[in-house]
């Protein structure tokens, strides 16, 4: 049987292709734009989007698991909603969906909030679903790489509470080991969340003694305003996204993005080793760029 990735050029979803191939399935790839696929060897790719009816009919033929994930769009929700109403309509009932860790608790966040939404729509169904909620991507520090070594500041507002950050590649890792245990088990197995965390729970300051750590040079960390970040971030991206980001850092400093107990220990024993770190990412990256 056939597991479709939706997603399937973005960071988290590229690597839940590459895991899935690894592992031997049969995988099938949604994109909007067939160019830019560049898969494995054996990846069937389908040409499409999440609000198009018709190409999701077609790419939901024939396949067993869905991995839903949505871009952080303005019709995410309702993106998700199709999707869903879609898949159960192709008979599809096992389903891995990539959400955010604190769905439900980061309530006035345009994209958690849709996302909650969507888990909802899931439960309530009753699709047998592993719900993946991912803390902070460490691959978002990316765009910020050249103000960290330009400048020798650390811009992202989180604050003192701590983001559990986690890299893409443990995220890909596990959303592939759940399609593939949902995918092989003879009947749906019943609805789960995972909570997706890094190893350590990392302050603003923190942060700025890894880089200072790692490029071997003092980095400060540039504190707490959500306002100037909103405005940075309004120069690349819409003022509506821009916003979204700036509410979503306000939660950051307000709440974080904490583990709960045992979230480190679950996926370690998923993954079979450690979970890689924020250190591990800053130092491969630093050493990509020289």
């Amino acid at each position: 049987m056939t597991i479709l990735v939706t997603g399937a050029t973005g960071t988290a979803g590229r690597q839940v292709v590459e895991q899935l191939v690894q592992r031997g399935a049969d995988v099938r790839a949604l994109v909007r734009d067939p160019a830019k696929a560049n898969f494995p060897a054996g990846v069937a790719v389908v040409q499409g989007d999440l609000l198009d009816v018709d190409s999701l009919r077609t790419a939901f033929a024939g396949v067993s698991t869905l991995f839903l994930l949505n871009a952080v769009v303005a019709d995410e929700f309702t993106q998700g909603l199709i999707a869903l109403n879609l898949a159960r309509e192709a008979g599809i009932e096992r389903i891995v969906y990539l959400s955010v860790i604190h769905s439900d608790a980061y309530v006035n966040v345009p994209h958690f909030a849709g996302k909650f939404g969507v888990e909802r729509m899931i439960e309530q169904i009753g699709f047998g679903a592993t719900i993946l909620r991912p803390a902070y991507f460490m691959s978002n520090d990316l765009t910020i790489k050249d103000v960290v070594t330009g400048y020798g500041v650390y811009p992202m507002p989180i604050g003192s509470k701590g983001l559990a950050m986690i890299d893409p590649r443990d995220i890909g890792e596990i959303a592939a080991i759940e399609l593939i245990r949902r995918e092989q088990s003879p009947t749906p197995l019943p609805l789960d969340r995972i909570n997706l965390v890094g190893p350590d729970t990392l302050r603003g300051a923190d942060i700025a003694a890894i880089w200072s750590e790692v490029l071997d040079r003092p980095i400060a960390y540039g504190g707490d305003d959500t306002a100037v970040f909103e405005k940075n971030l309004r120069q690349f991206m819409p003022s509506w996204m821009a916003f979204d980001m700036r509410l979503m850092s306000e939660r950051f400093l307000t709440d974080g993005m904490v583990p709960e107990a045992g979230d480190v220990a679950r996926l370690t024993a998923m993954l079979g080793r450690r979970l890689r770190s924020y250190r591990d990412f800053a130092a491969e990256i630093t050493a990509s760029s020289k």
